[in-house]
């Protein structure tokens, strides 16, 4: 790795405090012992920086003359002790943030902690425009547009105010609310371009590394792919966002309730970049696979079943991607947050299977 680390040792004594009470995220027994991190840290990486024409006074302050940086992402990241040679970046989805990695919403260890312990230096990241990487340079208005229980339907917890009876969340009211408190709105524009620009001068920083996305982070995850050779494989979590095909091998749109869902067309050789590592995609449960006038449940439908072409396509030019429809192993129960679920230690347990496989762990 090209990170400068510290020397100093540090040993983490994972106690967290969420409304209030004490939770201790060993309970779930997915660790019993300390977690040793040999060096963290956090930096900014990519973007740009405006300059406004003019001279600046000290004495008169205006923009004239003043520059302006924006658009880069920020990285948190930890190395446990006697690390693998490959770490992990972890890519959040839509209203979110590297939170989404962290410690779940009841309070158990997340994927950036799992698989710490399993011996991955892990990166998390607030892309462009996001939580702690909020400088855009472009406007946006940010309002406080309700949409709790819009989200609650869309991210499979259940149909407002009914969770689905074998869903893997927690069902204490704290729990909920943590949840509701981790959406994190956009400082600017949603763009891939910007992003996958961002995530490709990470992974020129960290060097070869694997990429974890979730949600709308799979299209600038694809897209960083093709933009470095250092992302040697993708762990897509229910992606939404940017299905690419190579031009003229585009499969129709698909309509749904929520709206159609369009591929998106590259080139056949920048699709190929995609065909020269593993890739895997997991979806949840509790959608279906036949059209629907519930907008939160066709919306879902229509992005798995995108998914599965788009696999096709991969496979088609030589690649080495698969999808996992978590219920086809008997696995129920998954909202969109797979990574996060009261069963995720059963799903790190499965991508460790895959990086296994796949002589990447």
């Amino acid at each position: 790795m090209n990170i400068n680390r510290t020397l100093m040792t540090t040993v983490i004594a994972m106690t967290t405090f969420v409304t209030g009470c004490a939770i201790q995220p060993n309970s779930s027994g997915n660790a019993s012992a300390p977690l040793v991190i040999q060096a963290q840290g956090s930096f900014a990486v990519g973007g740009a920086v405006l300059k406004a024409p003019g001279n600046y006074d000290n004495n008169k302050p205006t923009t004239a003359g003043q520059s302006f940086h924006g658009d880069h992402l920020y990285a948190f990241y930890q190395v446990p002790l006697h690390p693998k040679p490959l770490p992990i970046v972890m890519l959040h989805g839509a209203f979110q943030s590297a939170r989404s990695w962290e410690t779940t919403s009841d309070g158990r260890e997340g994927f950036q902690t799992l698989f710490l312990r399993r011996g991955f230096p892990v990166y998390l990241v607030d892309q462009p425009r996001r939580g702690r990487a909020g400088n855009s340079t472009v406007a946006a208005s940010v309002a406080p547009a309700p949409n709790d229980q819009l989200f609650f339907d869309q991210f499979r917890i259940g149909k407002w105010p009914r969770y689905f009876d074998n869903v893997q969340f927690d069902r204490k009211p704290e729990t909920l609310d943590q949840f509701f408190r981790s959406v994190t709105p956009n400082t600017g524009p949603y763009d891939a371009d910007v992003i996958s620009d961002a995530m490709a001068a990470l992974f020129t920083k960290t060097g070869p590394a694997i990429l974890f996305t979730h949600s709308q982070g799979g299209g600038p995850g694809w897209l960083t792919a093709i933009k470095t050779p250092n992302v040697k494989a993708i762990i897509a979590f229910e992606p939404g966002s940017g299905f690419i095909f190579p031009q003229g091998e585009l499969p129709p749109a698909m309509p749904s309730t929520a709206g159609p869902l369009a591929p998106e067309a590259v080139s056949t050789e920048d699709f190929e970049k995609l065909t020269r590592i593993p890739i895997a995609i997991y979806y949840g449960d509790n959608f279906p696979t036949e059209p629907t006038a519930e907008r939160g449940q066709d919306n879902w439908r229509v992005r798995l079943a995108m998914a599965r072409i788009w696999v096709d396509a991969v496979n088609k030019h030589g690649g080495d991607a698969r999808l996992v429809h978590l219920p086809e192993l008997g696995i129920h129960g998954n909202t969109h947050f797979i990574m996060s679920d009261l069963n995720n230690v059963q799903i790190a347990d499965l991508v460790s299977s895959f990086l296994i496989q796949k002589k990447l762990d």
